[in-house]
This record gives structure tokens, sequence and C-alpha cells, in this order.
């Protein structure tokens, strides 16, 4: 029988490759994202090659991510896989500049969004006494850099909530880990940097970055191993990138 993922951020960047690779080796697939057309364009071109249903929600609105989840009929009921993946970043400013709204976005989507989810299907994966969640962190979760503060703080946060997830859900087999990329080449920096297009894709000139479809293939490599395998924390960089700060750059 195919297992059934849900990835929540299916509309863009890894969220769309993993959704893509995932289909291409028959897993049935749960698409969720604020973005109703790019859903249904992604559900068309997929539909092709494996079941696929979609949800359209924001992470950040509780209730809509709990009536959403409840909402999905038999075939798609029984999630096997939880991808994590919806997150943001907004702005790059030092912490005494920040703006409230931005530290709101990011703490709302990548930490609240990550757990109300989450919160939603671990009773299942309890009932069952099987299930796998891998939360999408970064390499922000492991270490801070200049005016990266509030992002940093809810990367790490979700690097606490994935280690606390894999304790509190041991009793019960479920597998949990996390995969923390680098600089991927997506519309993340855009969105960091409010439609500054320019300046988003100057981050990524000079060296060779990450694509969304190599963290997509990692991630179909954990979700493949056999089930007595857990791969718990994983950091993903370019070979560029040493660190959030140093880049080999031509």
């Amino acid at each position: 029988m195919n297992k059934t993922v849900l990835i929540t951020g299916a509309t863009s960047g890894i969220g769309k490759a993993t959704a893509e690779i995932l289909a291409q080796n028959k897993y049935k697939i749960i698409l969720c994202g604020r973005r109703e057309d790019r859903l249904l364009e992604l559900e068309t071109a997929l539909s092709k090659l494996t079941k696929v249903h979609t949800l359209q929600f924001d992470v950040r609105d509780k209730k809509a991510v709990s009536e959403q989840i409840n909402s999905l009929p038999e075939a798609f009921s029984k999630i096997d896989i939880l991808i994590n993946n919806a997150g943001n970043a907004h702005g790059l400013d030092p912490i005494q500049t920040g703006d409230v709204d931005d530290w709101d976005a990011m703490i709302d989507i990548n930490i609240k969004g990550l757990l109300y989810v989450s919160k939603a299907i671990i009773p299942q994966m309890i009932a069952r006494k099987s299930g796998h969640i891998i939360n999408i962190g970064s390499t922000a979760a492991k270490e801070v850099y200049p005016n990266g503060n509030v992002y940093c703080a809810t990367k790490h946060a979700v690097d606490a909530l994935n280690q606390g997830m894999r304790m509190d859900l041991n009793p019960f087999g479920i597998r949990v880990g996390a995969i923390h990329p680098g600089m991927v080449q997506t519309e993340f920096s855009e969105v960091r940097f409010k439609g500054d297009t320019e300046r988003a894709s100057n981050v990524y000139k000079g060296f060779d970055p990450l694509q969304p479809e190599d963290i997509a293939d990692i991630i179909h490599f954990v979700v493949s191993r056999p089930y007595h395998i857990n791969i718990a924390d994983l950091v993903v960089m370019s070979t560029a990138q040493a660190s959030s700060t140093i880049v080999n750059k031509n």
C-alpha cells in the first residue's frame, strides 16, 4: 500500500520539489498551501503520477488547520508521513530596528504553524503506533548570524521541538527527524527582502547554491529508509558554504 504524505508549504521551493519526487515514487500526496492557483496547478501535474489531494490553509490559522486536516476524505485520512516544511523569513534587520510584524509572522509560521499542524496529525500516529515526522529547519537552527536574531530564534525553536517530539513520541514508535538546509535557491530571499528581486538574486550569485531538488532528494532518501532507521538530525550545505556567513564566492 502506498504511503500518504502531507506536505505544508507545498506550492513552491523545497515543498514543491518534495511533492514532485515523492509523486514520481508513487507516494499519495496531500498538498497544503495558501495559494489556491498554485495548489491546483501542482495537483493537475502530479495527478498524472499518483493520487493527490489539496488543502488550502495558512498554518498560522489554528482553526483552519484543524478543520482542513479533519476534512480529509477516507482515502487520504491515514497520514503516514508529515513534512513540516512551511516557513518564512521576513527582513534582515538588527534587533533594535526590527519590524514587530515581521517578528510575529516568523514566530506564527515557523513555530506555531508547525505545532498546529503536528497537533492535528500526531494523535492518529500515536493510535497506530507508527508514523514519520520531518521538520524542515535551517542552518540558522544551529548558529546565529548578524541581523538573523528572530529568524534564527524561530529555527532554534524548530531544532528544540524536533528533539522534544522525538523524545515524547519515542514510546509510540514514531520516527521524528529534522533536515537543516543552508542556502537554497528558492523564493525564500524574495520573501525576506519583500519583493526586492535584485537584492534577492544577489544572495545566490558567485557560487553554486543548493537547489530545492537537492533537499527533496534527501527527504525521499530519509522517508524510504527501513523503519528501524530514523535519520534524526541532518545539516546540508552546498560545497561553497562553510557556515551561515562564510560562502566561497567567485
